[in-house]
């Protein structure tokens, strides 16, 4: 298939038609393996969302047909992009309530692990969850919060946001935990890092506390924030004032990704459906 040149908003025609037997056969053995792993682990709303959006048919999703079902719910649109797009292109699309997702997916031998994100971490791992009100609305406020972030030179401290909730959060469900961040729920080894293993820190969400902490790309993560709901995320989200928590965060430094510090909450896993929470 020729390139199609994108647009000043980088979006591209989807032309189903040009994804392969093969495409769709890594899209079904990806969602077979992820959604027989998910359920117990993974917040409800998530599972919800692929039912409300009818994500079980097999095969790469159509965006016209997904659209059809996302704007009814919470007014949200995918739209294709090549790959990765400009921070303020992406600012202004969430702003927007239209979430890019890359239009390519990985080949059969790339199942565990791509660098870039593919149409199947974009649509299977964020999409769901744009069907809840809470958390649609919680996108729509990141994204208008990174076009102001451009202008006070934040975007490096409001990406730890977006990486610590979107990406990489855990919630609070019921007496455990469970997992609602795209690249998780997205991932095979990360679902099972997450929920499982003893060596990250789970730490309770705080909206200072994460925009001052690093992450890593290269590995499983050392450090979870874990948020209460959906709702409290966004309640904080929308009452804070960002600008002047950029300026009093200019001159601190950056807490490191695996320390504790005395005012953390930590969560501790008892079992696959109990935690511990300390101060």
């Amino acid at each position: 298939m020729t390139a199609t040149a994108p647009s000043p908003d980088w979006t591209i025609p989807q032309d189903w038609e040009h994804f392969t037997a093969t495409d769709h056969r890594v899209w079904d053995d990806l969602f077979d393996r992820q959604t027989r792993l998910l359920p117990g682990r993974v917040a409800p709303e998530f599972l919800e969302g692929l039912q409300l959006l009818d994500m079980t048919r097999p095969g790469v999703p159509d965006f016209a047909r997904l659209n059809d079902q996302l704007m009814a719910l919470t007014g949200w649109q995918v739209v294709a992009v090549p790959g990765l797009v400009p921070d303020a292109v992406f600012f202004d699309h969430l702003a927007n309530r239209r979430f890019p997702a890359g239009n390519f997916i990985r080949r059969p031998d790339q199942l565990d692990y791509l660098q870039e994100p593919d149409v199947f971490h974009d649509v299977f791992g964020h999409v769901p969850l744009l069907a809840h009100p809470a958390f649609a609305d919680y996108m729509q406020a990141y994204g208008r919060g990174g076009l102001r972030a451009l202008e006070y030179d934040a975007i490096a401290r409001l990406s730890r946001l977006y990486w610590y909730t979107v990406e990489f959060g855990l919630i609070r469900s019921g007496d455990g935990l469970a997992i609602y961040g795209a690249g998780i729920v997205s991932s095979h080894g990360e679902t099972l890092f997450a929920q499982g293993s003893p060596s990250p820190n789970r730490l309770g969400w705080q909206l200072e506390r994460v925009l001052r902490t690093p992450y890593r790309i290269d590995d499983y993560q050392q450090a979870y924030f874990v948020i209460d709901s959906f709702d409290d995320l966004l309640r904080v989200t929308l009452e804070t004032d960002f600008g002047p928590l950029y300026r009093r965060l200019a001159g601190s430094v950056d807490i490191p990704i695996a320390a504790i510090l005395p005012d953390d909450r930590v969560f501790t896993r008892g079992d696959q459906s109990h935690v511990v929470e300390t101060v």
